[in-house]
């Protein structure tokens, strides 16, 4: 899998590069390694660099494990980002692919 680095002038990379930034504040300010943090939170070292540098976008489950290890919050890893994004319109609109239940021959279900 490759990674292309994230660009400051994309507006979907801001919010890249500022969890990244906060990941990297927060991890140094518990004097934690890239390695030791990985290691606890069960992911890869490669993948903690990559948050950090604004290439990977995590999921919300893998930062709450992040920020289980650093001993703080999902709430208090947000708490310092402002930064906000706009949908973007040139981009195409994401289909809801669930697929409602058919009611069974017979249902009372209305």
């Amino acid at each position: 899998m490759t990674t292309t680095p994230a660009k400051a002038t994309d507006a979907r990379n801001l919010v890249s590069l500022a969890v990244g930034d906060r990941l990297k504040e927060s991890r140094m300010r518990a004097k934690i390694s890239q390695l030791t943090l990985a290691s606890e939170a069960h992911i890869a070292r490669q993948f903690i660099s990559e948050i950090e540098r604004g290439v990977a976008n995590p999921s919300v489950v893998v930062l709450a494990n992040i920020c289980h290890v650093l001993g703080m919050t999902l709430a208090e890893f947000f708490s310092e980002l402002d930064i906000s994004l706009p949908p973007q319109e040139d981009e195409p609109r994401r289909a809801n692919a669930a697929q409602p239940k058919v009611k069974p021959p017979g249902s009372r279900l209305r």
